[in-house]
């Protein structure tokens, strides 16, 4: 697994990158070595966030914890990035190495229900972001999905945890 270290608003020391590889390692045994690991630390009012996002397969696994202490940060960050793996092992077990199911010991938990509870049909209206933002909060969502009408392709505005806004894009493939 290829690791990258990223300091927003920080310098990254020696002694943390070695610290972030030594907790990435207990995820080489369930990722094939294309697997890709980004770490990024930011540091904003002596909180330490870090986020650790791990791409296989096809698959993105996610996690972010903030914490007075950066390595506490990380390691409280790979505990959910793992636990999140190992609660959905079963639904996950192709995508890993083969022997990787074996690796835990853990009993079976009850699994989750990923079923759809409702369905709802609209028409995606063209607009550009700031305005899908505007329509998003004037609803009182999360997220507001709509056609971009600066690209012609459907979007979706979100409010981020740290504040602020996010725009999904689908790729150009």
């Amino acid at each position: 697994m290829t690791i990258n270290i990223t300091g927003r608003k920080t310098t990254i020391k020696d002694s943390f990158r070695e610290e972030a590889e030594r907790e990435m390692t207990r995820f080489d045994r369930l990722f094939d070595d294309d697997a890709s690991a980004h770490i990024t630390v930011s540091n904003e009012g002596g909180r330490e966030t870090v986020e650790i996002t791990i791409r296989s397969g096809g698959m993105i696994f996610r996690a972010e914890k903030t914490t007075e202490d950066r390595k506490q940060s990380l390691a409280q960050a790979g505990d959910l990035l793992f636990r999140q793996i190992v609660k959905n092992k079963s639904k996950l077990a192709d995508r890993f190495k083969k022997r990787a199911p074996e690796i835990y010991a853990e009993p079976a938990a009850e699994e989750p229900d990923y079923s759809v509870i409702k369905r709802k049909h609209f028409a995606l209206k063209p607009m550009h972001v700031d305005e899908a933002i505007l329509q998003m909060e004037l609803l009182g969502h999360n997220f507001y999905m709509f056609l971009n009408a600066e690209t012609e392709v459907p979007n979706v505005v979100y409010k981020r945890n740290a504040g602020g806004y996010g725009l999904l894009e689908p790729d150009e493939n």
